[in-house]
């Protein structure tokens, strides 16, 4: 085995300028070659924007940039379709790795339930905060004769009145029956006495009026369902507003409103 010579200083020197010479070379190749060869150094994907996606639509371009996903969360977007995507992260056109994972958020298949508030009495636009804080949405406003302006008489969902309390999905139109202001426009009261229950209850609605309390008598002379008494009544000169109430004596049994 050869020996290397080191008798003088300057031998001494030149071995020890090897040394470091070879091991400035092995640092340089370890960080400058290997790590560059095995972690893709500066070699970048830039993210695409796969939100308003479908599931399968966003693996095919991931797939397509070596990215991985991962679902961190599913929420209920009204109007969006079901498993599409609504969030991501990291961000569309940010920079990452060959192999990355991008976290997803869908939207669900199914809309959860909530329970249908009361927004009777309350302004339409009350209401209408009311509704998008539960995550409803506010549906058709339809304005009928009533003093009260502005102010919600009743609330409907699909055509039908609906009580508080009852669940409803999430992102459903509710449908908003509103005063018009109009109510105080004055007319004769209507006279219903002696009419059928039925027709009095139309000639009332027809007059711009709303039917209120329904009273059974009874009256052996009379046919039942017959209407024998009224209030406000019909007297000379009786005037009565726009969206205002008439009571009913009828004779009985009778079904209530």
């Amino acid at each position: 085995m050869a020996k290397i010579s080191t008798r003088s200083f300057a031998d001494l020197l030149i071995h020890l300028g090897l040394i470091l010479a070879l091991l400035a070379a092995l640092f340089l190749a370890f960080f400058f070659v290997y790590l560059p060869f095995t972690t893709n150094h500066g070699q970048t994907i830039t993210v695409p924007d796969v939100t308003k996606l479908s599931l399968d639509e966003m693996q095919n371009i991931l797939n397509d940039r070596d990215l991985r996903y991962e679902v961190s969360d599913c929420t209920f977007v009204a109007g969006a379709l079901p498993l599409t995507i609504v969030q991501q992260y990291p961000r569309a056109n940010m920079k990452v790795k060959e192999g990355r994972k991008i976290y997803i958020t869908i939207t669900k298949r199914v809309a959860p339930m909530v329970s249908m508030p009361k927004l009777t009495d309350l302004t339409d636009r009350s209401a209408e905060l009311n509704l998008r804080s539960l995550g409803l949405e506010i549906g058709e406003r339809i304005y009928v004769p009533d003093v009260a302006k502005n102010s919600v008489l009743r609330q409907l969902y699909n055509g039908k009145e609906i009580i508080p309390g009852t669940p409803v999905p999430k992102g459903a139109k509710i449908d908003l029956e509103v005063g018009d202001g109009l109510g105080n426009t004055m007319f004769a009261v209507p006279d219903v006495v002696g009419k059928p229950l039925d027709e009095a209850k139309l000639t009332i609605q027809g007059s711009s009026l709303k039917v209120g309390t329904i009273i059974p008598v009874d009256d052996p002379e009379k046919e039942v369902g017959t209407v024998v008494r009224q209030r406000p009544e019909a007297r000379a000169g009786e005037r009565i507003r726009v969206g205002e109430t008439m009571d009913l004596w009828v004779v009985g049994p009778v079904e209530p409103n």
